[in-house]
């Protein structure tokens, strides 16, 4: 198939360079009948949250190819046009009211980040416009009632928590020690795991938080050994959450247990740790284990043809946050197969979706609920000879 690409470079603002905007993909012979449909996203494609944005934006492309070669949605061409953030949540709220103003989006997906996440949804909220958030901080879209525009397709920090703290009940641990970052993402994992922790019977001994931009977590660790904790959880993302683990091993304390957020979930982090990364243990989303599945598990179809299709495009292993992307991107192209470019039916349909069976879980929306997911769309996965392998209960 030959591509027909069209590639726009913005300046938002005075002086940011924010995004490429990507244009309409036609099979090969084919003339556009109707008018496209359009679908915004907003992807942290540069700066610190890269390694989770670009997966997000290969996929959301790759996605896009596919639909227009096979005719589009309902003979519209698909025409995504996305925006990298730079991993900046200012600069993620200027690229949503571009897709509103300008480009009259009637969907968007993304932001990458809970940080940028939680910045745009009262803009997409007072616009009107749907928003498919990647991001996994349970506050962008609760409460609900202040969220109603608002969704999200990574599992809420309630769900990884209770997946790990589950896991470690099961193994005896009732002592543990947390470091976090302060993030949004890292105050709302902080605030999950400290108020589930009496529901499972476990103590929080030692309560840890350092900057996003820190070298040296060693105060921290040891911080954690001297209370004497039965295992250790580090929730962040980026340079930190691999420098958690090379302090963790540095220090010689492997033989405590140290437990990721779901943010660990691309194998780039398992190479940065440079094999420091043995033996941790993280809850992640199925995506990442489609191979190790069961044949009779309903998302390994969809998993293993999303893994063969990404990784014969672009010769890198799937992570949870291309991942990410395909949820919110077939959601929103099955919403506009539907009911057609109408925000406020996309936003209907997507709020009474049932049974979408995706890579980060079987969707099941509600009026109560913009996630759809549980605990239990999740794998307890540990890091085995430089790869996951699902973690023996």
């Amino acid at each position: 198939m030959k591509g027909k690409h069209r590639w726009v470079v913005s300046v938002v603002g005075v002086v940011a360079a924010l995004s490429w905007a990507v244009g309409i993909f036609y099979p090969a012979g084919a003339k556009a009948a109707k008018e496209p449909y359009k679908v915004g996203a907003v992807f942290a494609v540069t700066g610190t949250a890269s390694f989770l944005g670009e997966p997000e934006k290969k996929t959301a492309e790759m996605i896009a190819e596919e639909i227009n070669a096979q005719g589009g949605i309902n003979g519209h061409p698909l025409q995504l046009i996305i925006y990298d953030d730079e991993s900046d949540a200012t600069k993620s709220t200027l690229a949503v009211k571009k897709l509103i103003k300008t480009d009259q989006v009637p969907v968007i997906i993304g932001p990458t980040q809970s940080d940028a996440s939680l910045a745009v949804a009262p803009i997409a909220e007072e616009a009107q416009v749907p928003l498919i958030s990647c991001a996994a901080s349970y506050k962008i879209v609760e409460p609900v009632s202040e969220r109603r525009w608002i969704f999200k397709v990574a599992g809420s920090d309630k769900h990884v928590v209770g997946k790990m703290y589950d896991y470690m009940k099961a193994k005896g641990i009732t002592k543990i020690g947390i470091m976090t970052a302060s993030t949004g993402f890292g105050a709302s994992g902080r605030e999950e795991l400290l108020r589930l922790a009496p529901e499972y019977g476990i103590t929080v001994l030692a309560d840890e938080r350092y900057g996003p931009k820190d070298t040296d977590l060693t105060a921290q660790l040891t911080k954690m050994r001297e209370a004497k904790v039965e295992a250790i959880v580090n929730w962040s993302v980026g340079p930190t959450q691999v420098l958690a683990v090379k302090g963790w091993r540095d220090l010689k304390m492997d033989n405590i247990p140290l437990f990721q957020s779901h943010g660990f979930g691309s194998r780039k982090n398992i190479e940065l740790a440079g094999g420091a990364a043995e033996g941790v243990l993280l809850p992640l989303a199925r995506v990442n284990v489609g191979p190790l599945l069961p044949d009779t598990q309903p998302q390994k179809k969809v998993i293993l043809a999303y893994t063969q299709a990404y990784e014969k495009k672009y010769n890198e292993p799937v992570s949870s946050f291309g991942g990410h992307a395909w949820d919110a991107l077939h959601l929103a192209v099955a919403a506009l197969k539907a009911v057609g470019p109408d925000p406020a039916k996309i936003r209907d349909f997507l709020e009474n979706t049932k049974g979408f069976v995706g890579q980060h879980g079987i969707f099941n929306f509600s009026p109560q609920d913009h996630n759809g997911l549980s605990k239990d769309d999740l794998e307890m996965v540990v890091v085995k000879n430089g790869d996951w392998a699902l973690a023996p209960w």
